[in-house]
């Protein structure tokens, strides 16, 4: 079973048609819209401050959400898909957003919408991400604008794969799946 745990008395919310795996960490004052889904090893720690997410949110396989305590909560939009083993922390990812395997965006961070975060990249502290880009590297930089066919492509296609991978879980009822 998933751990899921007040914090100070605040109790996560979810929407509905959210997946958690049986192995999954979400703790305090965490709140999703429809159709999200925590993959297996997911930490989501909204006991320092808030997380707030929109709908068709995915956390992939051993990626940390958390936040800073008394400064940053952690804000993601519609449509975001977080990468295997990516971290975010303490910043706000918008709408359509895509952040890749391995990826870190750190504190007061803003990544505005209909942009990519390379696999492995680092996003620092206080870096605005501009709208319709791709960001890579150690610190990370724009290295070109996103075609309206790579928002289709890539960011809306796994965002749309992540909700039908989440009912392949709930359809089988010997999986033992908490799918709220």
């Amino acid at each position: 079973m998933p751990v899921i745990l007040p914090v100070e008395g605040k109790l996560p919310r979810f929407g509905n048609n959210t997946f958690i795996a049986p192995n999954a960490t979400i703790v305090g004052q965490v709140e999703t819209g429809d159709d999200c889904s925590f993959w297996f090893n997911t930490v989501v720690r909204g006991d320092v401050n808030f997380i707030k997410m929109g709908n068709k949110v995915n956390v992939q396989d051993g990626a940390c959400i958390h936040c800073t305590y008394q400064k940053y909560g952690t804000t993601i939009g519609n449509n975001v898909s977080i990468g295997h083993n990516a971290i975010v922390h303490g910043c706000t990812l918008q709408d359509n957003v895509l952040i890749g395997m391995g990826a870190i965006v750190m504190d007061n961070a803003l990544v505005q919408s209909n942009t990519i975060i390379a696999a492995g990249a680092v996003v620092l502290e206080n870096t605005i991400c501009e709208a319709g880009s791709i960001y890579a590297g150690v610190p990370a930089k724009k290295v070109k604008d996103i075609s309206p066919e790579k928002i289709a492509g890539e960011i809306n296609r796994i965002a749309n794969n992540y909700v039908r991978y989440a009912d392949w879980f709930r359809e089988s009822p010997e999986s033992g799946v908490d799918s709220r």
